[in-house]
């Protein structure tokens, strides 16, 4: 769990930056290590099926993440940010989600499209979602979850056992600033 920056984070222990969890663990590593092994058990059991809707994704992460945070599954109340970079503003993050699931309605993101039209919208779409960081802490988990099942919709499934962090996550981040090659490059490679 990487930290982020909040302003009067309600989500954390008073005095800290550990967020509150079911097991009450108050140590961060601690809470690092069991939210792992958590969400890592769960992902082994089938993903949550739905209609590829923003319930749906929020069913996901619930799925995910129900055994460590009460908050599973919601969208987060409180602005964030991480390495500088803000995330959506809570007030705009249902609305904002609402439009881009329409986006999973377009023949790209569909059945039998083409691989290089479905490796753009899939990369938009991506980039997006993580621009909107709807959760307070499982966003990257819960993406990544949910684009396998996007990309075994349309034909085009993910192995995203094979994600390598060091090349992955300079390539979400560069989308987040407009430079989205890197991460097509890197869902390019990720196909079954």
């Amino acid at each position: 769990m990487s930290r982020y920056d909040v302003f009067d984070d309600p989500y954390c222990y008073k005095g800290t930056f550990v967020l509150k969890n079911r097991a009450g663990l108050r140590d961060a590593k601690t809470l690092d290590d069991f939210e792992l092994e958590m969400s890592t058990l769960r992902s082994l059991e089938p993903l949550p099926a739905g209609r590829f809707t923003p319930a749906h994704y929020r069913s996901i992460h619930h799925h995910l993440f129900q055994d460590v945070y009460t908050w599973a599954g919601k969208y987060r109340t409180v602005w964030t940010f991480k390495g500088g970079n803000p995330f959506a503003y809570p007030d705009h993050i249902a609305s904002s989600m609402n439009q881009l699931f329409k986006k999973l309605a377009l023949p790209p993101l569909r059945p039998e499209s083409r691989v290089d039209d479905f490796l753009k919208e899939a990369t938009d779409f991506l980039t997006t979602l993580n621009v909107i960081h709807p959760f307070r802490e499982g966003n990257g988990r819960s993406q990544l979850s949910f684009m396998h099942l996007i990309g075994q919709r349309a034909g085009h499934p993910f192995e995203f056992k094979r994600v390598d962090r060091k090349t992955f996550m300079p390539a979400m981040i560069a989308s987040f600033h407009g430079d989205t090659g890197p991460l097509r490059a890197e869902l390019e490679r990720l196909l079954g």
